[in-house]
């Protein structure tokens, strides 16, 4: 009697270690922590291999959910006319990008992957999205607020995508002036209200 206690309280023990475990706190996932302390925290429990996959961006058409999982890719991304089918509809798009982020999430650590695209002057990968002027021509109406709203008319649309990605690489600025880069790129905040509007709660320091 004694020994099927003592195998009873063992079971017990073991469960009860497995439910605490699974229940364990990471610092990284608590959006109230500060960001160094989440960022060390999430240091500490990738490995090499981890490390590795989330410094690495892959074209699309090399990505599936397994390979995003199985190599920790950090970022996939649509190069030039690279897109999920021709003519592919928002929803093609959406779903391509949901099942590399499913990859992404279902790792042990779960970081979700960033997807690029280039949206420089339209999201002109997609079909049917509207393509604007590029940014030189854009900053020679001298008309910063049109310049906002393209923006925002841009962002929506990549949005509506599933994608969240704003570079702008410098040759593809508004001017070699920084008087008229700074003057045409003030209003473009707006970027950041649509993809992350948590942020205007939160104080630059």
């Amino acid at each position: 009697m004694r020994r099927i206690i003592c195998i009873a309280l063992l079971f017990l023990l073991c469960f009860w270690a497995a439910f605490v475990t699974g229940l364990e706190y990471m610092k990284y996932k608590d959006p109230k922590q500060p960001i160094n302390v989440r960022i060390k925290d999430l240091m500490k429990r990738m490995t090499l291999a981890e490390k590795i996959g989330q410094m690495t961006q892959i074209e699309r058409t090399n990505a599936s959910a397994d390979v995003v999982k199985n190599y920790f890719i950090g970022s996939v991304l649509s190069s030039s006319g690279s897109v999920p089918a021709t003519n592919a509809s928002v929803e093609a798009w959406v779903n391509m990008v949901n099942e590399f982020q499913r990859g992404a999430l279902s790792t042990g650590l779960g970081i979700p992957m960033i997807y690029g695209i280039d949206a420089v002057h339209g999201h002109n990968n997609v079909y049917k999205a509207t393509v604007f002027p590029h940014n030189v021509g854009l900053s020679v109406t001298r008309d910063p607020q049109l310049v906002k709203k393209i923006g925002a008319a841009m962002a929506l649309e990549v949005r509506g995508t599933g994608i969240v990605f704003t570079p702008c690489r410098c040759y593809e600025s508004y001017s070699e002036d920084p008087a008229i880069v700074k003057a045409t790129t003030e209003k473009y905040p707006v970027y950041r209200e649509i993809f992350f509007p948590a942020l205007e709660k939160v104080s630059p320091s």
